[in-house]
This record gives C-alpha cells, sequence and structure tokens, in this order.
C-alpha cells in the first residue's frame, strides 16, 4: 500500500479551503449589490473569479477519485475545521485553524482576483491543485 502523499495533503487542504472561499465571494457579491451605486464591474470580476475557483474545485473532486480519497466528515469548532478522510485505504484527518485558513483564503482571492500574490511567495505554501 502507499502511503497519503504530500500532493494527498493539498488536494485536502484545497477541498477544505476552496468551497469557503467560494463562499467568501458569494457573500462579498451580497454585500457589494447593497451597498454600491454601480456594483457591476465588481460583480463581474467577483463572478470571474468564482468560475475559475469552481473550475479548480472540480479538478481536486477528479483528483479525489482517481486517487482514491474520500472526505467522509468535516467537523467545524471555534478553533478551526478537521476533516476526516479515507486515502487508499488508510483512515486520518486534517485539521486547519481559523487563522490560518483566513490567512490563506486572503491570498486565494488575491490569486483567483487576478491581483499579485509576490509577497506572499515562499511564506507558506498555497493551495493549490496538484498536477495529474
Amino acid at each position: 500500500m502507499i502511503d497519503i502523499t504530500p500532493q494527498d495533503h493539498t488536494l485536502i487542504k484545497s477541498h477544505i479551503i476552496l468551497p469557503r472561499v467560494l463562499s467568501a465571494f458569494e457573500r462579498d457579491i451580497a454585500l457589494i449589490n447593497a451597498t454600491l451605486k454601480t456594483p457591476g464591474p465588481y460583480v463581474d470580476v467577483i463572478t470571474e473569479a468564482q468560475r475559475k475557483l469552481t473550475a479548480d474545485l472540480y479538478e481536486v473532486r477528479k483528483q479525489f477519485r482517481t486517487r482514491g480519497i474520500k472526505v467522509y466528515e468535516e467537523l467545524t469548532d471555534n478553533d478551526g475545521v478537521t476533516a476526516r478522510y479515507k486515502c487508499r485505504g488508510y483512515q486520518a484527518e486534517k485539521r486547519i485553524r481559523w487563522a490560518f485558513m483566513a490567512a490563506e483564503a486572503g491570498v486565494l482571492m488575491r490569486k483567483y482576483l487576478g491581483v499579485s500574490t509576490d509577497k506572499y511567495e515562499g511564506e507558506r505554501p498555497l493551495v493549490t491543485v496538484p498536477p495529474k
């Protein structure tokens, strides 16, 4: 049997964080529509970011099937999120704290919105979709 690889961990991390970034974009669109007089251009940019993020999330789920990964439970508490999963016969869990998730989500939002993330490079690994 093959151990859980770093790419598997990255996919699981993506599976936890990307849907929350998508929800944040949804929340922001509602806020922008409610408060700005000309929300159209801003909403268009966020909608395009959502499209890109959704495509990446689709790839993550596709990679889950290919690699034999299944997240069967996510537990949320005041400190963060714990995902329990199976990966090629192994059972494990991954915990992400809210502070880390907020920082990571901010960088990912910038990435999907097309804003440079150069100043964040090297500080920590970003959530990405590993190559096939």
